[in-house]
């Protein structure tokens, strides 16, 4: 499975180690957190990377910036996340979609940019540490990462606004 990812900036990732290292017990971190912009699937990868590329061909950076934190329902509990501000991203991921099959559910229309921190936890411990201040950190994205999910690595990258 591929996926398209939008890298962190160093402060960003300065703030999901800081997070992390202060869970509520029962929470299992995320291992390396990123930022999915649209799941492409499986396949060649050349071919998927080709795709991409040609859906993006003249897509400029934009601007992301982190500024709360959020939860989510998940099978399993609470799903708890950095939330993204990025209307770049989103029109990103809108053009994605166009050129692959949105997942259902949670892409397309319910499509909400975020940083995973962890997932699990007692629900109220978590809803107690969502509430919490999270400083603001703004970046700009130029470059999506091509993202090997079963290997977890980047396997490419996609230049914007160049």
């Amino acid at each position: 499975m591929y996926s398209l990812n939008a890298p962190l900036s160093p402060a960003a990732d300065a703030l999901v180690a800081d997070l992390q290292g202060d869970l509520p017990a029962g929470v299992r971190p995320r291992h390396r957190p990123t930022l999915v912009v649209k799941r492409l699937g499986g396949g060649d990868h050349r071919r998927v990377a080709a795709r991409s590329r040609a859906a993006l061909s003249d897509a400029p950076a934009c601007a992301a910036r982190v500024d709360g934190l959020g939860t989510f329902d998940g099978p399993t509990g609470p799903i708890l996340h950095l939330v993204v501000e990025s209307p770049g991203l989103c029109l990103l991921h809108d053009r994605l979609c166009a050129a692959f099959d949105p997942v259902a559910g949670i892409e397309g229309a319910d499509y909400v940019p975020h940083v995973t921190l962890g997932r699990g936890g007692d629900p109220g411990a978590v809803a107690q540490f969502r509430d919490r201040d999270v400083p603001p950190v703004a970046w700009t994205v130029d470059e999506l990462w091509l993202w090997d999910a079963d290997r977890r690595e980047r396997i490419g990258s996609l230049p914007l606004g160049r």
